[in-house]
């Protein structure tokens, strides 16, 4: 059988579930509670390892830091969208030369681990004789890692259309390119909507491995914060709050797709609205 029907819970079941799930909870509970609880044993919440937070310079170069981070996401989420389309309608190409390279590239980049691309761009570039700045080390390794991840998302999600929506445009004389840009990438991209905001997530949180070659960005800060004597070395403060920052802005795009997708559900239900009316205007036109 290629399907597995699913047995619907009996009471007992869903009370075994129940005090599974209230079990976990407890339990995740009881370890932010212990870790909270040995943070305040230890002195972290003490008022001088948060008084850094009231320097004006210091909220300055946070504020830079957390921009720098901004500027490294956005830039690699556009190109590794970009990376995406065109490699995923590399894989679904006609010409098998183009399937061979893009298939190549796409399984490359997407098996080497990102910090290494990124190792490989900023200090094995000057071993050949191309300096990189740590900015555009670390776009590319986002570029090319996330970008062949989403190429297998976009690939994916052109292959789950129905073969009509491919039928009918080649019927209106359109070209493969055209087809593939036109028609199945947006209607993929609606479709796996959730599944590349997960990946622009990951890819917002990559940005904290640019650390590791120089780039300022807000980990590079906290760590630099946390090193600093003057202000009794609070390492564990300046990684909370920079913590706090990365899921905000996780949040925040999360909550941007959310929107998204409830926007093109009204927008499809005033389609067919739309079309419903039109049916019933022509049948009376017809009576």
């Amino acid at each position: 059988m290629s399907n597995v029907l699913f047995d619907i819970p009996g009471p007992r079941a869903r009370v075994r579930y129940r005090l599974f799930a209230v079990l976990g909870v407890v339990v995740v509970l009881a370890l932010v509670a212990y870790v909270v609880y040995r943070f305040y044993d230890s002195g972290q919440f003490a008022g001088r390892k948060w008084e850094w937070l009231q320097y004006a310079q210091v909220q300055t170069d946070l504020a830079n830091a957390l921009l720098a981070t901004l500027e490294a996401f956005a830039l690699g989420a556009v190109l590794a969208l970009v990376f995406g389309a065109l490699f995923a309608a590399g894989r679904l190409s006609d010409r098998a030369w183009l399937r061979g390279v893009s298939t190549a590239v796409v399984e490359f980049f997407r098996a080497i681990p990102l910090l290494i691309l990124m190792f490989l761009f900023f200090y094995g570039g000057p071993a050949i004789g191309i300096s990189m700045s740590p900015f555009l080390a670390v776009v590319l390794g986002l570029t090319l890692y996330n970008g062949s991840v989403l190429a297998e998302v976009f690939r994916a999600g052109i292959l789950a259309l129905p073969k009509g929506q491919q039928e009918a445009a080649y019927a209106l004389g359109m070209r493969k390119t055209q087809v593939m840009f036109l028609v199945l990438i947006p209607q993929a991209v609606r479709s796996m909507l959730p599944t590349i905001v997960s990946q622009l997530v990951v890819l917002l949180k990559d940005t904290a491995l640019g650390f590791l070659v120089t780039y300022q960005e807000l980990l590079y800060y906290a760590r630099f914060i946390g090193s600093q004597g003057l202000f009794g070395r609070p390492i564990v403060s300046s990684t909370i709050v920079v913590a706090a920052m990365y899921i905000t802005l996780c949040l925040l795009l999360t909550a941007l797709a959310h929107f998204l997708e409830r926007r093109q559900r009204r927008s499809k239900k005033r389609l067919d609205v739309d079309r419903k009316v039109g049916e019933a205007a022509l049948e009376a036109e017809v009576v």
